[in-house]
């Protein structure tokens, strides 16, 4: 193994153990965390690994923004306070793994599936900051199928001001991807992928996870996973 790569896992390792210490994560989680982002960076080089970073420093800010007073008014998740499980990163960083895993069984479409790991990554960051944010500095909520108002913080509801930060979070991924490889329209790509991802994640939420009827690992997981769809079908329609 290079020496490159022995820093890279020593310092993924080290990252994921001070999580646990930190409580951002569980002992699960931060495990998880470090063998997601080990497969990325494998598969996807210092630009997933970047991404990756990127995706869990927005999301960890976010969480940590107002903390106390979302506490207070009963808005913020458990897992937020007690260190997000391994489900959980399994759920916002599986789709991005099984790419970077593709990318290394296939070598010679890196390049597609590097795009199908930031498409990930940027409906996970969406829907984080769009959720953690949007009932922070939300003014009216509306739900998601119905368009009519609803309780801030529950599963399905939508801010305007929740929305547009979750754009942000999704352009600073592609922005992130456009350092890293320099590509113009995958930009579009990584942003729409954000939107629409972020937009299946509410659906299911007002839909399924409010009646019980779908956990929040499993609308995360399929969050990510439209995101990854939306750009592997842009990349086809429209790079060729």
């Amino acid at each position: 193994m290079p020496l490159t790569c022995i820093i890279v896992v020593g310092c993924i390792g080290l990252a994921a153990a001070l999580t646990a210490v930190l409580g951002l994560l569980s002992r699960t989680g931060a495990f998880s965390g470090g063998l997601v982002a080990s497969l990325v960076y494998a598969g996807g080089g210092q630009t997933g690994l970047a991404l990756l970073a990127g995706f869990f420093l927005l999301g960890t800010g976010a969480s940590l923004w107002k903390k106390n007073a979302k506490l207070q008014a009963g808005l913020a998740e458990d897992a937020a306070h007690k260190g997000r499980s391994g489900s959980q990163v399994w759920a916002n960083g599986g789709v991005a793994s099984l790419a970077a895993v593709a990318s290394l069984l296939w070598p010679g479409y890196r390049e597609f599936f590097l795009l199908l790991m930031a498409g990930s990554l940027a409906s996970a960051a969406a829907d984080t900051l769009s959720s953690e944010l949007g009932v922070v500095y939300g003014r009216k909520f509306y739900n998601i199928i119905s368009f009519k108002p609803d309780q801030r913080g529950e599963n399905g509801v939508v801010s305007l001001e929740g929305t547009l930060l979750g754009l942000l979070g999704a352009a600073l991924l592609a922005l992130i991807y456009g350092v890293g490889v320099g590509h113009q329209l995958h930009f579009i790509f990584i942003l729409a992928a954000g939107a629409i991802g972020n937009l299946v994640d509410s659906v299911l939420g007002a839909a399924l996870e409010r009646k019980n009827l779908m956990g929040n690992d499993l609308v995360n997981l399929l969050n990510t996973t439209a995101g990854a769809v939306v750009c592997g079908i842009l990349f086809l329609v429209f790079s060729h």
